[in-house]
């Protein structure tokens, strides 16, 4: 159940560097216009259990459907959903996950989004943590993204934004009630 944000792309990469077509556009950037974003730091234990040892836990991370760059499932906000929510929807439809989410994002980082249109857009994408408790092998995207399970260490070299590197490698899943208000 997607929103349907017209004018959009699946995080495409841009024919010349996005950094550049900002460069020449600056009122994008400084015009207030932030589009809001929210994504899914999907994890899970290796040993199956809860561990306060940052290198017990694997982050999903899944390729875009256009460039195929590692990014972790986002999308747009949803209506009559809240962000939460939102995100634990786009988990199940790009990477076939369910789990207990967090209601509190963990963190939030900023991206440039290529449009159909050949403009960009800056997005802010607050994130939501996701406990991993069911897999899925056939979802919505099947086919359209790959997936895989890595290192926190790991899924920070794959990724292109700044911001979302530091906030993985950073990342230490919350524990317990706070973490575990709702089920995807």
């Amino acid at each position: 159940m997607k929103s349907s944000k017209k004018g959009t792309k699946s995080d495409a990469g841009p024919a010349r560097p996005l950094l550049k077509q900002l460069a020449e556009r600056p009122q994008q950037l400084f015009s207030g216009a932030f589009r809001q974003q929210y994504g899914a730091l999907c994890f899970r234990y290796r040993n199956g259990g809860p561990r306060t040892d940052h290198s017990e836990i694997e982050i999903l991370v899944v390729t875009t459907r256009d460039s195929g760059r590692w990014i972790i499932p986002k999308g747009w906000p949803m209506k009559k959903k809240k962000p939460h929510e939102a995100a634990a929807i786009e988990a199940w439809e790009e990477g076939g996950v369910r789990g207990a989410v967090s209601k509190q994002p963990v963190g939030r980082y900023t991206y440039l989004k290529e449009l159909d249109n050949g403009d960009v857009a800056p997005c802010i994408v607050d994130i939501f943590q996701i406990e991993v408790e069911h897999t899925q092998d056939r979802f919505r995207e099947t086919g359209q993204r790959r997936l895989d399970w890595v290192s926190p260490d790991e899924a920070a070299r794959r990724v292109r934004e700044l911001e979302l590197k530091s906030l993985l490698v950073d990342f230490r899943p919350r524990l317990g009630k706070q973490a575990r208000k709702s089920k995807a």
